[in-house]
């Protein structure tokens, strides 16, 4: 018979196993994050807080459309004795330069957006404007730019988005000639003639290059 003075042995206490968190393989890279850091809350907040910013700028970059300028593609060419240019006048409305070497004559003409044949004409001779002399045999370049002029040319018309540039080797002289434009006579298909405007000529070689 036991002996009821002598005690039980004390039973040994149970260590709390550590909580193992099991989760679904499918939640991914946010799962492994949060075993590898033996699933402590802070894990979740970092991972949340790293998703959060990452859908935000996500979304940002995708609303921001950030406006890009138009592009405008001018051509210049010349043969002999003659030099041809192109240039924008308007949003989606161009014309062609001609430059004569013999006469002196500069010629642009615009093509009509809804008729699809030229229907704006412009001239003018450069010789009186640039001072030029044809028998001694004066030697050309033409090329064209875009310049958003403030004031009207001529007759109060707006200026047109070209500048024509037209340079004599033999004098030095280089003029900038504008295109007086009417976007609602363009609109409407009315035919237009016109006169270029001289807008400032100046010397860029004060050593005049003799016959050769």
């Amino acid at each position: 018979m036991d002996d009821p003075t002598k005690s039980a042995p004390a039973a040994t206490p149970q260590l709390a196993q550590p909580h193992s968190t099991t989760l679904p393989a499918r939640r991914g890279g946010l799962a492994k994050v949060f075993r590898l850091l033996g699933g402590a809350p802070v894990a979740w907040l970092i991972a949340g807080l790293a998703v959060g910013y990452a859908a935000h700028a996500w979304q940002t970059d995708a609303e921001i459309v950030l406006p890009l300028p138009p592009a405008h593609a001018v051509a210049t060419d010349r043969y002999e004795n003659f030099a041809i240019a192109t240039g924008p006048l308007d949003t989606d409305v161009e014309a062609v330069f001609v430059l004569d070497f013999l006469t002196g004559d500069l010629k642009a003409a615009v093509l009509s957006a809804q008729l699809a044949r030229f229907n704006a004409f412009y001239e003018k001779n450069i010789l009186e404007d640039m001072g030029i002399d044809p028998a001694r045999n004066p030697r050309y370049l033409m090329v064209t730019g875009v310049a958003n002029l403030r004031r009207g040319l001529g007759n109060q018309a707006r200026p047109g988005m070209s500048v024509v540039y037209i340079a004599e080797l033999t004098s030095g002289k280089i003029a900038a000639y504008g295109v007086p434009w009417t976007p609602q006579l363009h609109n409407a298909g009315v035919p237009f003639h016109g006169t270029l405007i001289p807008l400032d000529i100046t010397q860029f070689r004060t050593a005049v290059v003799r016959d050769q």
